[in-house]
């Protein structure tokens, strides 16, 4: 009957992180009690897929057999909002039907004009993240013939690419 706020206390108790809430004191013989419990656990993300809570319900009254505890698995989800923000510069690109590229040429300009292409991959949270990757599949061909040569790979940020097939494959 009622609700109550529990007053709870951390601590550590033989090498064990133990939270310590007093129920009730006295408490009347037979009594009944349902208890709500939200816990707020950070640095989780090491833990693997999760944490286990053991609960003990304890009496301050002589010892009694029946302090017997159960231990509960919450399985732990690691939750991210990742943002794929990404613009062409310039933004449309429009070649004459006629045109040719200068067939074995080294030269940038006489395979088409340069468009470059740029991508952010923003982490929005709440957690944080590692081993993410991103696969672009970017059109090279159309009707058999060069749509977008690709001629260079960059990034920025402390992240690994892996080089496609056909990267400056005229050696441009």
């Amino acid at each position: 009957q009622g609700q109550k706020k529990l007053n709870c206390n951390p601590r550590k108790e033989n090498g064990s992180h133990v939270v310590l809430c007093e129920l009730g004191n006295p408490m009347k013989a037979g009594a009944q009690i349902t208890v709500d419990m939200e816990l707020s656990v950070s640095g989780l993300e090491d833990v693997g897929d999760a944490i286990t809570f053991r609960l003990q319900l304890r009496s301050k009254n002589s010892p009694s057999s029946t302090n017997a505890s159960v231990t509960v698995t919450v399985p732990v989800e690691a939750q991210a909002v990742m943002e794929l923000r990404g613009n062409s510069l310039p933004a449309t690109v429009v070649l004459p039907v006629s045109w040719q590229g200068v067939e074995g040429s080294r030269r940038l300009e006489d395979h088409g004009i340069k468009v470059e292409h740029v991508y952010q991959l923003h982490n929005k949270g709440p957690s944080t993240v590692s081993g993410v990757t991103l696969r672009l599949a970017i059109p090279t061909l159309l009707g058999g013939r060069i749509l977008l040569y690709l001629w260079e790979l960059g990034t920025e940020g402390g992240m690994n690419c892996t080089h496609p097939p056909g990267l400056n494959a005229e050696q441009v």
